[in-house]
């Protein structure tokens, strides 16, 4: 996969973002171009301005680890940057063939393992799921089911949270910090199409979410990538209200490029209350009638 323009940017984007002041350079006047010139790069990272030059306009392939370190510490990159910039070096040159997530069927076809999802189910103090790369909830617990209840509902959603951040208008009541879940969801995508650049899926709803979102379309356009392991976030659900709760990402082995992720709440607070409600308006939703769930959840 030729992914030239995909380097071009990232290099471009990560350039641009560095002042003179930042890098310890002078920044001198009558600079035409925002961030550090190409001339700077070069000589931050010890190569030529040519060299330099021509891995900027997408030429990685057989580029050595010690040039693409030295390139990592004149941009500045943190830890998930620079894993995006060795997983474009390595589709450069063919490298990460072996290296390359299997072709998994698709999320309806997927099914976890038993055992899998008898370990989700025994985690019964917070939501905790499984989700590929592309943000497809691919196996829940109940309480998972109960918090995530209106990106199962969304029509045509497929349970993807990405697809549900940006195109459902329930994603602006459910994530209080709206702007930080967007950021977030497009950083994780963006990291997916470095490590797996060959999977159509994800291609596909990058087009879509490009085509029918422009607050998506610019966050794309930004080149940015994270590590998204652990942190806190809030939440609104519509049964239950304010949710403040602690989050765990584990990447899991028996199961490369998906992630295990679990969420908690800090004991005593009003959100471990909150989630016991949760837990029991699940229950609640599960024996009642289509029609006295629907009215449970107002």
């Amino acid at each position: 996969m030729d992914n030239r323009e995909e380097v071009r940017e990232f290099l471009t984007s990560r350039r641009a973002r560095i002042t003179p002041e930042q890098a310890g350079l002078p920044a001198g006047p009558r600079r035409r171009v925002p961030g550090l010139r190409r001339s700077e790069v070069a000589a931050l990272a010890d190569m030529s301005v040519e060299y330099y030059a021509k891995l900027e306009r997408g030429n990685l392939a057989g580029v050595s680890p010690s040039v693409l370190e030295a390139l990592a510490r004149a941009l500045q990159l943190d830890d998930a940057e620079r894993a995006h910039l060795l997983n474009l070096a390595r589709t450069a040159d063919g490298s990460d063939v072996l290296n390359r997530p299997r072709r998994r069927r698709t999320k309806d076809q997927w099914r976890p393992h038993r055992s899998l999802q008898w370990t989700l189910d025994a985690i019964t103090a917070g939501p905790a799921f499984v989700r590929n790369g592309r943000m497809d909830i691919l196996a829940a617990n109940p309480l998972a089911r109960a918090f995530y209840a209106d990106v199962y509902a969304a029509p045509g959603n497929q349970a993807n949270l990405a697809r549900f951040n940006f195109l459902d208008p329930a994603s602006r009541r459910f994530y209080p910090d709206w702007d930080l879940f967007a950021d977030v969801a497009v950083a994780i995508l963006r990291t997916e199409a470095g490590r797996n650049p060959h999977d159509k899926d994800l291609h596909d709803l990058v087009g879509e979410l490009s085509t029918r979102s422009e607050e998506f379309r610019t966050r794309w356009g930004a080149h940015n990538v994270r590590h998204h392991g652990t942190g806190t976030k809030r939440f609104h659900h519509p049964a239950v209200g304010e949710l403040t709760l602690a989050f765990e990402g584990l990447d899991m082995a028996a199961e490369p490029g998906l992630t295990l992720t679990i969420y908690t709440a800090e004991p005593g607070s009003p959100s471990e209350e909150g989630l016991r409600l949760l837990a029991s308006w699940a229950a609640t939703r599960s024996s009642d009638s289509p029609s006295t769930t629907k009215n449970a959840g107002r």
